[in-house]
């Protein structure tokens, strides 16, 4: 496919962009398996001027899919049976079917307007798809799952089983935050999310790499992936990942413990009410039940038998 005049892309802009150099652009990452898929989503400004879309695959230059305005196109990176697309609201959702792991990429959006009849390319978002193989995978993570106290630290090790030395590292969160915690080249120039600061150490020792994570909080909580670039023309390796799950500590026993105390109070108040409430009808229904003497049927009867001895006495 050939692309349109315009704005050329170079690989150092590019990564630049995508670890956040400049003016800091919108990014996503996402981790499946082999046999997956994957969507993509490309936001759309709308313009008039547009006069098309592309989705391209940064790290071997080449165009996956291109959208003109009018009518759509297929794509030239293998995708032709398995890349759908359509467009919902003010986004363009590519989705990737039947992943592979050569389908490990850096996606990026872009948009080919027009200005003053001449075209040009406005970057828009990255996306870190990562496909990890269903076999023994040639970058090994550990531990698969931790579940640190708030305030402890976490060691992520990976090691990669291949012999040559990777150009660029990554340390992912693939979940609640997606994005980039850590990347470092093969000449060690190092970018850290500002999110980590100086709670992040890194160590390597031949394909051997240990990212330590202290002081962690319960937003820290999420899925860690380790991810090596060996070469350009080669996929991106990633490990199985590594699941965080910061526990809340004093602070949440504190609150559990106020919960409770809460709940007991409410819980013996409800009681009381009901005692009270149950002798209370007790006793009602014990005035009704007491026998009262009927006065007016004594009384009446008296007078009857007083009449009767008087009209007795009148005859005698």
């Amino acid at each position: 496919m050939n692309k349109p005049k315009g704005t050329l892309i170079f690989p150092f802009q590019l990564h630049f962009l995508f670890l956040g150099g400049g003016n800091e652009q919108p990014r996503d990452v996402i981790s499946a398996w082999e046999g997956d898929s994957v969507s993509i989503i490309c936001p759309m400004n709308g313009s008039q001027n547009q006069v098309g879309m592309y989705l391209r695959a940064i790290r071997h230059h080449l165009n996956v899919l291109y959208l003109p305005k009018e009518k759509s196109q297929k794509s030239d990176y293998g995708f032709d049976n398995r890349i759908k697309w359509s467009k919902e609201g003010e986004n363009l959702r590519i989705t990737l079917h039947r992943l592979q792991q050569s389908d490990s990429e850096i996606y990026l959006c872009s948009e080919i307007v027009k200005i003053n009849d001449s075209p040009k390319e406005l970057y828009g978002k990255t996306t870190m798809v990562l496909v990890k193989a269903k076999s023994s995978s040639t970058l090994e993570q550990s531990p698969l799952f931790a579940n640190p106290e708030r305030g402890q630290s976490v060691s992520i090790t990976c090691v990669l089983k291949s012999s040559p030395e990777p150009d660029r590292f990554y340390l992912l969160r693939a979940h609640v935050q997606p994005g980039t915690v850590l990347s470092v080249s093969n000449v060690n120039v190092s970018w850290v999310s500002p999110a980590f600061g100086h709670r992040l150490k890194y160590s390597r020792e031949g394909n051997r790499t240990v990212i330590t994570l202290q002081n962690l909080q319960e937003k820290d909580s999420d899925n860690y992936i380790c991810a090596e670039e060996v070469t350009a023309a080669s996929p991106l390796l990633s490990g199985r990942g590594t699941m965080v799950l910061v526990k809340g500590g004093e602070q949440v026993c504190e609150k559990s413990s106020w919960d409770l105390y809460v709940l007991i109070v409410v819980g013996a108040l409800l009681f009381l009410a009901l005692v009270c409430c149950t002798l209370y009808r007790v006793d009602v229904m014990k005035y009704f039940q007491k026998e009262k003497p009927n006065v007016v049927y004594e009384d009446m009867s008296y007078s009857s038998r007083r009449n009767t001895l008087v009209r007795n006495n009148n005859y005698t």
